[in-house]
C-alpha cells in the first residue's frame, strides 16, 4: 500500500477506536482522492468520495459505529471488519439502529400529498351554532372539515363566522361545491374557494335533482376534468357504481366518494358489495360520503377497506350532537382495526368454541 493510503487507513482505524473522525481536509491531506464511488444506502442512491471501506462510509455519514448494525449486499458485516470491508461501486447497503419499542408505523391515510392520522371528516352545515361545530370537532378528532362557498352577509358584515370557532390554520376546510347542479357552476364555485383561501384541495358534488340528491355523473365527470387541468386536487362524490368511480379516477380525481346512502337520509350503506369494488379497484383514497346514520354505519365503512367516511347530519341533527362525533370517532378506529385485523370466515353451521370430546 503506498504511504498516502497508510496514513488515511490510519486515521479511519483511529475513528474504529473511538477517536474523532477524520475530517475531509485531513483525508485529503495524504494523498489524492478517489473518485467517487456510487452506492445504494438504505434504499437511496448516493454518491460518496474517497470512501473505500465500511469505516470510511461511517465516517462519511457521521456515524456512530458502535450504534449500528450494517448489511452489504445482504449479508452481515462484522463490526471487527468495518475498516478492511472493501466497498465497490454499485454495493447496497443498509444501515439500522435501534429506537423505541411499538408500532412505530402510524395507520395513517393520504391524499394529494397530504398525510392525515384521522379518518373521519365531518361537515359544517346544520349545527345550532358555530361553537356546537367546534365542539363536535373536537370530540371527533377530526383534522378536516368541509365548508361550502356563500355570499356575504351584506346586510349584517359582523354576523358571527365559521372561522371564528374553527381555526383554518389548525384544521384544514375542505371547500365543497354543494347546491351546484352543473359543471360550471362546480367550476365556478371553487375557483373562487382558491382565491379566497388558495384551497386547491377541494370536494367536487354535482347533483342531479333537489329530491334525491343524487350526483349527475355526467357532468361530474366533465367537472373534474375541467378542474384537474387547473391544477386542482379534487376529491369527487360520486354514486356506489364501481365502473363510474373508475372514470372519476381516470378523470383526474385524487381521491373518489361514493355516497352510502341519499345525503341526510341516515340510512347507512345500501350497497356494501358496490362499494366493496369500488375499493378493490380503486387506485386512489377510497372515503365513504353522505347517507351515514350512527356509528355502526361508519364502522361498517372502516370494515369494508374504505380509507375514511366522511359526514355531516349524522352528527348535526343527533339529539346530542357533540357525544355522538366522539362516538363516531371511536367507531371509525374500531372499524378500521377491525379491517386490518382480519375477520373471521363466515360458516354455515355452529362450530364449538369448547372442545366436545371430555364431556361430563
Amino acid at each position: 500500500m503506498p504511504p498516502e493510503d497508510t496514513t488515511a487507513a490510519m486515521l479511519i482505524a483511529g475513528f474504529m477506536r473511538g477517536t474523532t473522525a477524520p475530517s475531509r481536509l485531513e483525508i485529503a491531506a495524504v494523498g489524492p482522492q478517489i473518485a467517487a464511488m456510487n452506492l445504494i444506502v438504505n434504499g437511496e442512491k448516493r454518491a460518496f468520495e474517497g470512501v473505500e471501506t465500511v469505516a470510511g462510509l461511517i465516517a462519511a455519514l457521521a456515524l456512530e459505529p458502535t450504534r449500528v448494525a450494517i448489511e452489504r449486499n445482504f449479508e452481515i458485516v462484522p463490526r471487527s471488519a468495518y475498516g478492511s470491508e472493501a466497498l465497490r461501486d454499485g454495493d447496497r447497503l443498509e444501515i439500522v439502529q435501534i429506537i423505541g419499542g411499538g408500532d412505530a408505523v402510524e395507520d395513517t391515510w393520504s391524499v394529494a400529498g397530504r398525510t392525515f392520522r384521522s379518518r373521519l371528516i365531518i361537515g359544517t352545515g346544520k349545527y345550532k351554532s358555530y361553537e356546537e361545530n367546534a365542539a363536535a370537532l373536537a370530540a371527533s378528532g377530526a383534522e378536516i372539515v368541509t365548508v361550502a362557498i356563500r355570499r356575504v352577509n351584506l346586510s349584517d358584515p359582523t354576523a358571527p363566522k365559521l372561522t371564528d370557532a374553527i381555526d383554518p390554520k389548525k384544521t384544514l376546510f375542505l371547500p365543497n361545491t354543494a347546491g351546484c347542479f352543473t359543471g360550471e357552476e362546480a367550476v365556478r364555485t371553487l375557483r373562487l374557494a382558491r382565491e379566497m383561501g388558495g384551497w386547491t384541495l377541494v370536494k367536487l358534488e354535482v347533483l342531479g335533482d333537489k329530491k334525491t340528491l343524487y350526483p349527475d355523473m355526467i357532468e361530474t365527470l366533465r367537472a373534474t376534468e375541467m378542474l384537474t387541468k387547473e391544477g386542482f386536487e379534487v376529491m369527487v362524490y360520486c354514486t356506489d357504481d364501481p365502473l363510474m368511480a373508475k372514470r372519476c379516477e381516470s378523470a383526474g380525481a385524487v381521491a373518489v366518494m361514493p355516497l352510502a346512502a341519499p345525503i341526510g337520509s341516515g340510512l347507512g350503506i345500501q350497497n356494501p358489495v358496490n362499494i366493496r369494488l369500488i375499493i378493490e379497484a380503486a387506485g386512489v383514497p377510497v372515503l365513504v360520503d353522505a347517507g351515514v346514520g350512527t356509528a355502526s354505519d361508519a364502522a361498517i365503512a372502516m370494515e369494508l377497506g374504505c380509507d375514511g367516511v366522511l359526514m355531516n347530519t349524522a352528527i348535526a341533527e343527533a339529539k346530542d350532537p357533540v357525544l355522538m362525533a366522539s362516538a363516531m370517532r371511536h367507531a371509525v378506529i374500531a372499524g378500521r382495526q377491525a379491517y386490518r385485523a382480519g375477520r373471521m370466515a363466515k360458516k354455515t353451521y355452529a362450530d364449538p368454541s369448547s372442545p366436545l370430546a371430555g364431556l361430563i
